[in-house]
């Protein structure tokens, strides 16, 4: 029964997030892989055949293959994550006037920026 309940919280989850990436695929200010990513694992753990449809799926399953198979990210997708990052910090000051919530906001853009960079990208390695 407890095998049963945890399966249908993935399945849920899988879902759920699948529901957020396709949403962010049309809304520029929701991501979208990051929700596929997690679909995929939640997949992994209660459906494979919906994780196999996520993982081939046309649009996004190369990015979703290239993560899961070489922790990889296209230098296309690293440099509009960056750049709309870096466009973000001044709005959020220009919007709040809250010099220590900018603060905040900026130190976690760089800190993802370090991570995004320093990940493989699919484009140098060949991958």
């Amino acid at each position: 029964m407890l095998k049963t309940q945890i399966r249908l919280i993935y399945l849920s989850v899988g879902w759920v997030c699948t529901a957020l990436g396709i949403i962010g695929a049309f809304l520029p200010v929701m991501p979208t892989t990051p929700f596929l990513l997690v679909a995929v694992w939640a997949f992994s753990r209660s459906s494979p055949r919906l994780k196999k449809w996520l993982y081939h799926h046309p649009r996004y399953g190369e990015t979703i293959r290239d993560w899961f198979e070489h922790g990889a990210i296209d230098n296309r997708i690293k440099i509009f994550a960056i750049v709309t990052m870096s466009l973000s910090a001044p709005i959020v000051y220009a919007f709040t006037q809250n010099l220590i919530l900018a603060t905040i906001h900026a130190t976690c853009i760089v800190l993802v920026a370090l991570f995004l960079i320093s990940r493989p990208s699919t484009r140098d390695d060949g991958i």
